[in-house]
Order: structure tokens, then sequence, then C-alpha cells
């Protein structure tokens, strides 16, 4: 099967630009169970939140969490 002209520009583009994205930003190859993982993007969906959103609130309020319970990784920012 031969590449369209469009797939073959966007592979050259992400291949010029894969050392800057990758020190830009980070991704965990990290797994949830399906059931869970389809109860999350539900809500997420039915909401308009995206998954960068829930990481990040779920990062405060685990920062607040332990700032509450006086441990030593809470507000060391």
């Amino acid at each position: 099967m031969e590449k369209k002209p469009r797939a073959i520009k966007d592979k050259r583009y992400e291949e010029k630009h894969k050392a800057e994205r990758k020190a830009k930003n980070a991704t965990w190859g990290t797994s949830v169970p399906r059931e869970k993982a389809e109860q999350i993007n539900a809500f997420l969906e039915r909401y308009g939140y995206t998954k960068v959103q829930l990481i990040e609130a779920g990062y405060k309020a685990l920062l607040d969490d332990a700032g509450e319970r006086n441990l030593s990784l809470g507000k060391d920012e």
C-alpha cells in the first residue's frame, strides 16, 4: 500500500521534532484496568475535561492532602 503525501509529510515532521517533543513533554506508559479507564473517559467526555486537567487536578489534590497530613512531599514547591 502506497503512503499518501500527507502521511509522508507528517512522518518527516514527527521525525524532525521528536527530540524537541521529548525534551518538552513527558509520557507515562501506564495502564489502568479497562473498566476504570472507560469510567474515567466517560466522565471526562461528559464534563468536557482533558486527561491533562485530570492529572493536574489529581496532583494538586495529592499535594494538598500531603500538606494537610504534614508529609514531606506536600508543599515542597
